[in-house]
């Protein structure tokens, strides 16, 4: 849940609107005097200073949710309280920020809060009076004995080991740390992964229940155990990239998921500097991050990727992503994240769009697809053919993947092939396709780019 959405309960939402149930908070009944009602001048005030602590809610949630919900977890060992109290802090937050004003230190108020919320909870609750003693000592700093073999002092590194245990399916792994983590919506998750909400739900659902059950320990491994729990936790690492760089609703990019990615990253080929894969990642995320403040324009418009400015590219995450790559691919064990690390680095080593190396593209997408069969994968690969041999090849390959109903919700289908019809002056089907497109589109930015590339074709 994030903070734009309401509270099950009908609290406060963060996002300032009114409680959904449309009842007025209790003890709010509207005396004689209120109904001369305050002045223009304080109305103007207190909507200024509502506007204030909004703002600043929503920025710390995109900074902060992450931490508390783990530190939270941490404390409590209790995934759904962590989260309910989480989100009983940002709504109080909303109030109190608003008429106190926003305090120096927004993370530090919002985890206290979080914590005395937690606390409060697990008073009233009797079959809680252990865990309770055991919180008692939380404002005692942890020793490095208790951080785990790995001498990690990290909850968020925490939280996502934890999720990632073996004991899950890889699915629940990744949606479970997306939504703890990161706080992405269940919608969020599932159009990440192409399932509907519903199926989503479940899976996070039966995902908790299961580490409650199987008393999954929260903690980062010993160094012995982390090559059997690399998988899931790299796949979360790039979905959660993903979801910053090419966002499933709302503003196209969230920075503050990118930032995040490439700090845990950071943190985990620390941890496995003998596993490539661990290191190729890290490649790949700086590699694509190095191109975002070029993917959109001074007006905030999408920009195509050989309409790019290539001037804008962050240079030095550029040759730290390369230098990152060689020296994963030097110990000889390519992966499916070091392949994808040098197809970015096809793109970013090219100083203008003509000089790409598209052959040498496709036939890395085909070594990728080696590692497991994706219409995801087979879909880009068809776009590398097409530019390098024509848009009648690339077409070919994307009609085969519109036959298959595995991307029938995947706007960037038609929007391929939209693209390739448009290249090849078939301009009727082309805007038929780019018709398709508009209605999966996520994002704002890409249906005025898809809109725009309509008028085009149907002018």
């Amino acid at each position: 849940m994030t903070a734009a959405e309401p509270e099950p309960d009908g609290k406060p939402r963060p996002d300032g609107k009114p409680r959904p149930d449309g009842n007025p908070v209790p003890g709010s009944v509207p005396s004689a005097a209120a109904s001369v009602g305050p002045s223009p001048a304080t109305t103007a005030r207190a909507e200024a200073a509502a506007a204030v602590a909004e703002a600043a809610v929503t920025e710390a949630f995109r900074q902060e949710w992450g931490k508390i919900v783990a530190s939270l977890i941490r404390m409590t060992g209790n995934w759904d309280l962590a989260e309910e109290c989480t989100q009983d802090a940002f709504a109080a937050a909303l109030t109190k920020w608003a008429s106190d004003g926003v305090p120096d230190r927004p993370g530090a108020w919002l985890t206290t809060t979080a914590r005395n919320r937690a606390l409060d909870r697990l008073r009233r609750s009797k079959t809680e009076a252990v865990k309770l003693q055991e919180v008692a000592a939380l404002s005692v700093p942890e020793e490095p004995a208790a951080w785990g073999d790995s001498g990690v002092q990290d909850d968020r590194l925490r939280l996502m080991f934890t999720c990632c245990h073996p004991a899950l399916t890889l699915e629940a792994r990744v949606a479970l740390t997306l939504r703890t983590l990161a706080g992405l919506t269940t919608a969020e998750i599932a159009r990440a992964f192409l399932v509907p909400e519903a199926t989503m739900a479940k899976r996070l659902t039966r995902a908790k229940h299961k580490i409650r059950d199987a008393r999954i320990p929260y903690r980062v491994p010993p160094a012995h155990l982390l090559p059997e729990r690399t998988t899931g936790v790299l796949a979360v690492l790039y979905l959660l990239f993903n979801e910053g760089y090419s966002a499933s609703a709302g503003d196209l990019m969230r920075p503050d998921l990118t930032g995040e990615a490439i700090r845990l990253g950071r943190l985990l080929a620390g941890l496995m500097p003998d596993e490539p894969e661990a290191t190729g990642l890290l490649a790949l995320m700086l590699l694509q991050d190095a191109r975002s403040t070029a993917r959109l324009d001074g007006h905030g418009e999408l920009v195509s990727l050989e309409d790019q400015d290539r001037t804008r590219w962050d240079q030095a995450k550029i040759a730290e992503g390369i230098a990152l790559l060689e020296a994963a691919l030097r110990r000889q064990r390519a992966g499916p994240y070091q392949l994808q690390a040098a197809i970015a680095a096809c793109h970013a080593e090219a100083p203008r769009p003509g000089d790409t190396d598209w052959a040498q593209i496709a036939l890395l997408y085909g070594e990728l697809g080696k590692f497991g069969r994706s219409g995801v994968v087979e879909l880009n690969r068809a776009v590398a053919v097409a530019m390098a041999e024509g848009p009648e090849a690339g077409l070919a390959l994307v009609d085969e993947l519109a036959a298959d109903d595995g991307l029938s919700d995947y706007y960037l289908l038609p929007a391929t092939r939209a693209d390739l019809l448009r290249r090849l002056d078939r301009r009727s089907e082309a805007a038929a396709s780019y018709r398709a497109a508009l209605k999966l589109a996520p994002t704002e930015p890409e249906r005025r780019y898809l809109t725009k590339r309509l008028s085009e074709v149907s002018g």
